[in-house]
């Protein structure tokens, strides 16, 4: 399997902090936001990574990251000329991807759990495609699924202003090499864009959709936005103050990687 992290888009909800830095790069704590995810793809076992960003910021992540060989992975980097939607990724990806499944975390997407690198190590030999499920307070900024009581999804909604359930969809996501040709057949949406909605109900449509709701313990927060930056720094910092953990470290990640 191999991994991709998507680093582009405008940061809007962070402006003027990103008017003239990618939000990727700027600190969570004391870290920078884009360590995060790469050492959540690092502790699922994933070695071949690529980072997908703007014309104008890919350069300050190749000089930060390098070929990978300090975490232990090799890096490829890949332009999206402009923001184009979440799917479009895997086109861009497509040469990267190969006959390959494919994990694709967002860039602002924090994660942390005592048991998070093996939960999400079973999903390198998938078939078809995984989403999670995390329950959250307010759903409705975020995609939602459903479940019936046999646990079977009963609906998808993007960013619906009555949610049926507060499961919302985190951004990481698991797909078989399928994902290339679903991506291929999407139409954009209003807004001109590619929707992971798209992709993932094409999934559930063929049957070959799966969710899994995110082990109690485990913490999802979304870095993109003020609060969530100032959330996330704090939880950060209690985490690594209390238990003497190195979060979002993606060398120590590496020894717990399977």
């Amino acid at each position: 399997m191999k991994g991709i992290i998507l680093a582009g888009g405008l940061g809007s909800r962070l402006y003027p902090l990103t008017r003239a830095v990618s939000k990727h790069l700027l600190p969570v704590y004391d870290k920078p936001m884009i360590f995060y995810p790469l050492s959540t793809l690092i502790l699922s076992g994933i070695q071949e990574i690529a980072l997908v960003s703007s014309p104008q910021h890919i350069r300050a992540f190749e000089q930060l990251l390098g070929n990978g060989d300090d975490f232990g992975v090799k890096f490829t980097y890949l332009v999206q000329d402009e923001p184009r939607g979440i799917a479009d990724v895997f086109l861009l990806a497509a040469d990267f991807i190969g006959k390959s499944k494919v994990a694709l975390i967002l860039g602002d997407n924090l994660f942390y759990g005592q048991g998070l690198g093996r939960q999400l190590a079973r999903n390198r030999e998938i078939t078809g495609g995984k989403i999670f499920g995390y329950h959250v307070s307010d759903p409705s900024s975020y995609g939602v699924v459903s479940l019936g009581p046999d646990g079977q999804i009963t609906s998808i909604e993007e960013k619906p202003i009555s949610p049926k359930s507060d499961l919302a969809i985190p951004g990481l996501y698991f797909f078989d090499n399928e994902v290339i040709e679903i991506s291929r057949q999407l139409k954009p949406s209003e807004r001109g864009e590619l929707e992971i909605t798209d992709v993932i109900i094409e999934y559930w449509k063929r049957n070959k959709l799966q969710v899994e709701i995110l082990e109690r313990g485990t913490a999802w927060l979304d870095t993109g936005t003020p609060e969530g930056l100032f959330e996330a720094s704090s939880f950060v910092r209690a985490i690594q103050h209390r238990q003497g953990l190195g979060l979002g470290d993606p060398i120590e990640a590496r020894r717990f990687a399977p």
